[in-house]
């Protein structure tokens, strides 16, 4: 078998990229790979090398039909002969290539996973020498994540009859517990290994703007294209903006195109004529702006996108960092811009509730609450006054390659332009006397109550608690409830503040936070402004009380525990034929490994473990945390 040295030469390269020789070694040595790298880390290398050193023929499964082409017309122009099968062919067409196909004429072979529910192509299939499956956009089989795709669930039992067969299963985003099901639905081993890597794209200015109405949102746009290319036809890169409806992107577009930019819109109500010529217009560089829906951008490759702009938030953070990681792949300065306003919740709401469209009825209630809570985090992340590099890498649980500030994002940019107008002193000790109050009440009562303690609002509950004589009561009296919220949901995004509880979830004071408080850490935060959000009114749309995202980083200790409840987590979900976040979200398990409970009782202080779960679970979870952490459980 040729070295891994002589197949990247096949392809033009001289040395890889960070983290994909690991990559394929790992793959090659041990026969299974979860791989999570962002878009434009070379994921594809990693199955098209070990294709052209192992004999016979590897199966690529993928949505994209337009990256099937690319990559095979790519293929072709190094020598390696592949082909793809989809439905845009002809059928005289399809069976040629499937007779070349049980011939052992292609080194690869790219599949949407529709095909293989067809069963003429499973017995091609059978018949085939097939040393390596890969399947990306993996997440696309969790029903937790954000683009669920019920076709996916098909590629488990394929692989159950592929035995013989390596699997890597790549995607560009996934949480753990998405990670975790992709794994569980696949039917890999609870030990098949987890490669994170490639998260950080320091290179794009991520920002977040709130936009009063459309002469707000078309100025914001108009300035991040000017800031990004110049001028139409200036010849300097290409941008994306992303809008929400198909309606929306086709008057965006004309009112781009009016204003001399080479512009289109690409949405999924088009004819697939209209798409592809849209399609191969951008790749080509003819275009210079497409206005889509999320129907546009899997498996463009253009490498000089200078701008992502988001007209309204898309459904989750995935979602976001996905499509803004379609700018400045070329590793050169790019801009990530996202537009919000106060229609943005209901609207979301609203095409939740819709559901697919079709006749499949409402959406399934859990499911629904699911989507909404991930949309409702990315909100929180535009509202955040930390690094918006440092809190995604923190939610996807890339934590070695957080920053400690990208210098790039707006909010950085802030701070270090005199901290957005704001005294850095003075900013300091705000921060200060909010965390004080929430250890104040640290597991005891919810964020609405740190609010009343610090505004110094008279209750019976701090009242008894003897907390209205401590000299942290009324230290911000000054600012309002809305505002203090605000602050305290930015400490949140910062890790400085989480919560546990269920559906009363209290307030904890984090280690980070901890040493903020007392000033042996930097309170790196914007604050809010003065003048911001309106009240609540009747009518809107209730926020799940559930819904604020669990932040807080772990120490060495607690990862261990938590690595090991994942894998125990993964075990359960396998048995019982559920997705391991029916068994326990994330924050569930992160909060067990910072507690590191001993008793049943003390389980239920978790976020998510109710007295069902903590009898029905309690016993493992407790034997699982006690091994890891080296302290047995108590009876």
């Amino acid at each position: 078998m040729a070295t891994l040295d002589d197949g990247l030469l096949t392809f033009g390269h001289t040395t890889f990229l960070p983290g994909q020789r690991e990559a394929i070694e790992t793959l090659l040595d041990r026969g299974r790979l979860l791989l999570v790298a962002p878009t434009g880390g070379g994921k594809s290398l990693t199955y098209q090398l070990p294709a052209t050193i192992l004999p016979g023929t590897t199966l690529v499964i993928s949505p994209l039909v337009s990256l099937m082409h690319d990559q095979v017309a790519a293929l072709a122009a190094r020598g390696v002969p592949a082909t793809f099968l989809a439905a845009t062919l002809e059928s005289a067409e399809i069976r040629r290539r499937i007779a070349q196909l049980t011939q052992g004429a292609f080194k690869l072979v790219y599949v949407a996973p529709e095909r293989l529910m067809t069963p003429g192509f499973r017995d091609v299939l059978a018949r085939l020498d097939c040393p390596l499956v890969a399947v990306d956009e993996a997440h696309c089989i969790s029903e937790w994540g954000h683009d669920f795709r019920p076709e996916y669930l098909q590629i488990g039992p394929l692989l159950a009859e592929l035995s013989a067969a390596r699997v890597l299963a790549c995607t560009a985003t996934a949480t753990p517990v998405v990670r975790d099901e992709i794994v569980a639905r696949l039917g890999l081993p609870p030990d098949t290994p987890q490669i994170v890597r490639g998260f950080a794209r320091p290179n794009l200015a991520l920002r977040a703007a709130e936009v009063g109405g459309g002469r707000d949102r078309s100025r914001a746009v108009d300035m991040a294209l000017v800031e990004a290319l110049g001028a139409p036809r200036a010849g300097r890169g290409r941008a994306i903006v992303y809008a929400a409806t198909r309606k929306s992107a086709e008057a965006e577009a004309e009112r781009l195109a009016g204003q001399g930019w080479r512009a289109d819109a690409y949405h999924a109500g088009l004819d697939g004529a209209t798409r592809d010529r849209v399609q191969r217009a951008f790749a080509d560089g003819h275009l210079e702006v497409v206005v889509a829906t999320n129907a546009f951008g899997m498996g463009i490759d253009r490498p000089d996108v200078r701008a992502v702009v988001h007209l309204s938030p898309p459904g989750s953070i995935e979602a976001y960092y996905q499509e803004v990681g379609r700018a400045g792949r070329d590793g050169r300065d790019a801009i990530g811009l996202m537009l919000v306003s106060a229609n943005d919740l209901p609207l979301r709401r609203a095409l939740l509730e819709r559901g697919s469209g079709d006749d499949a009825g409402p959406p399934d209630p859990a499911v629904l609450e699911h989507k909404w809570g991930l949309f409702l985090e990315l909100i929180r992340w535009a509202d955040g006054g930390s690094c918006r590099h440092d809190a995604i890498l923190r939610y996807f649980g890339d934590e070695a390659e957080t920053l400690a500030g990208c210098g790039r994002c707006d909010v950085c940019q802030a701070l270090g332009n005199g901290d957005g107008g704001q005294d850095p002193e003075a900013a300091t000790l705000i921060v200060r006397k909010a965390l004080s109050g929430v250890a104040r009440v640290h597991g005891r009562f919810g964020l609405g109550m740190v609010v009343k303690l610090v505004r110094g609002e008279t209750d019976e509950r701090l009242a008894r608690e003897g907390l209205t004589q401590v000299p942290t009561f009324g230290n911000l009296r000054e600012r309002g409830d809305e505002w203090l919220t605000r602050l305290l949901r930015r400490c949140v995004a910062a890790g400085w503040v989480s919560f546990s509880g269920g559906d009363r979830p209290v307030v904890l004071l984090t280690d980070e936070g901890r040493a903020v408080m007392k000033g042996t850490r930097a309170a790196r935060i914007l604050l809010p402004a003065d003048v911001h959000a309106r009240p609540a009114r009747d009518g809107d749309t209730p926020r799940p009380k559930r819904s604020l995202p669990d932040t807080d980083e772990l120490d060495e200790a607690a990862q261990v525990v938590f690595d090991a409840l994942r894998r125990y987590r993964l075990g359960l979900a396998r048995e019982a034929g559920v997705a391991p976040f029916v068994i326990a979200s994330d924050r569930t398990l992160r909060d067990l490994a910072r507690l590191r409970p001993r008793t049943v009782d003390e389980l239920t202080l978790a976020h998510g473990i109710g007295r069902h779960k903590a009898e029905r679970y309690g016993d493992g979870l407790l034997r699982v945390i006690g091994e890891a952490a080296g302290a047995p459980a108590r009876d």
